[in-house]
């Protein structure tokens, strides 16, 4: 039985390199912008709670779960490329 080992050509589009640095600082960028909306929208939950405002604290709490979930999708994005490659790799 023979072996097929194909691997994928990573140069053979032109500007892949250029592509990947792009993918990686928006990832940054992704991050850094939902730690500082988790970090803004748990203020306006505390004050909100503290001043009996409910409107402003239930926009803080969706705040906090909106920025959450961005959070680990950057965070998470990667792993979860690699595990549908590997994945993919196996088929």
């Amino acid at each position: 039985m023979t072996v097929i080992d194909i691997a994928p050509n990573g140069s053979g589009l032109p500007g892949i390199e250029q592509l990947r640095v792009i993918v990686g600082a928006v990832m940054t960028v992704g991050l850094i912008l939902a730690v500082l909306a988790l970090i803004i929208a748990a203020v306006a939950w505390g004050y909100g709670a503290n001043s009996s405002n409910p409107h402003l604290a239930s926009r803080g709490k969706l705040g906090v779960l909106v920025a959450c979930g961005a959070a680990v999708i950057c965070g998470a994005s990667v792993t979860l490329v690699n595990f549908f490659w590997g994945v993919g790799q196996s088929v």
